[in-house]
């Protein structure tokens, strides 16, 4: 029977898939820690509360792809190319969601709207990734190692996720709510379409690295064609639900006020 944790083992066991895996994960980081560093550099003077916290997620992106980096370096393997049809982040940008490129190497400020475009852009692809990172982690366990690093990007990844619940919740009370549920829907009706062709295509590789049977891959793709059918017709849902987060200020950027007493 196929499982999420025998599939990850079967990948991280061989050489060649692991080299692809952290290639395609550390370009992902390393594209996000740019897009990031960027927008707090351009967040408009309304919004410059939220620079810092921009800021902190693009580091933690970077960090992620370092990460990737060096265990590659453990394995003594170098990155490799990443094929054009397993990049998440350009796939979305095509579908016209997030922030484009483009805008981002302009030096011009961006507006409130384009906030909450990257806000709701964060907040839906956050979610698989926390989603995805808590996955590998159940996978992972037996490897102390790789363990160690999932473990630490899951733990950036869920407090990612909180920190964009709370700056949209803020966001909704000043007025929002209608952009922002707007930006929501769109952003989770196409991610969920190039999540399914990503998903496929970096099966169909691992396939070939791995020599997998026809039958394997043609089920593997099945069961992913399958959970597109199940949030096409409703699941969806789950990346633009927002809920206050247990994690308050996740992103350690609030100053708060001392509690030792006055002497």
């Amino acid at each position: 029977m196929l499982s999420s944790r025998s599939l990850f083992r079967e990948i991280l066991e061989n050489d060649r898939s692991f080299q692809l895996f952290c290639s395609i994960a550390a370009s992902g980081e390393a594209q996000g820690g740019w897009e990031n560093a960027r927008i707090a550099a351009l967040v408009p003077e309304s919004m410059r509360d939220l620079a810092p916290k921009i800021t902190k997620h693009g580091t933690d992106e970077d960090k992620h792809g370092r990460i990737f980096h060096a265990l590659l370096k453990k394995r003594g393997l170098k990155p490799v190319p990443v094929p054009l049809e397993t990049d998440y982040t350009m796939l979305l940008e095509r579908r016209g969601i997030g922030l484009m490129h483009e805008k981002l190497r302009r030096d011009e400020p961006l507006t409130e709207h384009d906030v909450i475009v990257y806000l709701t852009h964060s907040r839906v692809t956050e979610q698989r990734a926390s989603d995805q990172m808590a996955m590998l982690l159940e996978s992972c366990d037996e490897d102390l190692e790789t363990g160690r690093a999932i473990r630490m990007i899951s733990n950036d990844e869920d407090n990612h996720l909180a920190y964009c619940h709370e700056e949209l919740l803020r966001l909704t009370a000043g007025g929002h709510g209608a952009a922002i549920q707007r930006s929501l829907r769109r952003t989770a009706l196409a991610e969920i379409v190039v999540h399914r062709d990503v998903s496929l295509s970096v099966m169909s590789q691992m396939g070939r690295l791995l020599d997998w049977p026809a039958v394997k891959t043609a089920s593997l793709a099945a069961g992913i064609h399958g959970m597109f059918l199940l949030e096409r017709c409703g699941r969806w849902r789950h990346l633009t639900e927002l809920t206050m987060p247990e994690r308050l200020d996740a992103l350690g950027t609030r100053s708060e006020p001392s509690t030792a007493p006055v002497l």
